[in-house]
């Protein structure tokens, strides 16, 4: 998980509120600061950090590009399923950033920290998001060797791999849906 020091780099160490965390999934001493650079349309953006006042733990950053309209988190992978827990409890989407933007969840800090600094920057940045991906040195010369076959970068072989198996994955919920075999 990203430091504190991470994100108050980030921000330029401009924090505009802080207070209590609302919620009760990280425990009672989890606080929340904002950095808001004062504009809620085109050039306006906000950040958040829930952490705990005791072991300066974060659990949770945010950053919301009003331009755009887009909305980016990063929880705590130990304590994701306790935020949907509570969110299901009070009724509430886990997903929903403001009216209709929801949250696209990031895996990766770097991800996370490349499109917090972007948008405070004012700078264009990769909506994409990032996934970790995990081979031994076998499967990673194999994967290599078969992009080299294809004349892709590795990266483009594996990203077509991913959309691939996200393709199989559509038309089997679909199937598991309304019990039909689209194949």
């Amino acid at each position: 998980m990203i430091t504190m020091q991470q994100f108050f780099e980030a921000v330029g160490y401009r924090i505009t509120e802080g207070g209590d965390y609302g919620w009760d999934c990280y425990g009672t001493n989890s606080h929340q600061l904002s950095a808001w650079n004062g504009v809620h349309g085109a050039g306006g953006w906000s950040a958040n950090i829930v952490f705990s006042t005791k072991s300066q733990k974060v659990y949770e950053v945010e950053v919301c590009d009003y331009t755009n309209e887009r909305a980016y988190r990063l929880i705590n992978p130990k304590y994701r399923d306790k935020n949907t827990a509570e969110a299901d409890r009070r009724g509430e989407s886990a997903n929903q950033a403001w009216d209709e933007v929801d949250y696209v969840d990031l895996d990766v800090e770097e991800d996370f920290l490349e499109k917090l600094e972007a948008i405070v920057a004012g700078e264009d940045y990769d909506t994409r998001v990032q996934i970790p991906v995990d081979f031994s040195d076998e499967e990673l010369l194999k994967y290599m060797k078969l992009a080299h076959e294809q004349d892709m970068t590795f990266n483009e072989f594996v990203g077509q791999a991913l959309r691939a198996m996200l393709e199989q994955h559509k038309l089997d919920q679909f199937t598991d849906d309304y019990g039909q075999d689209l194949g």
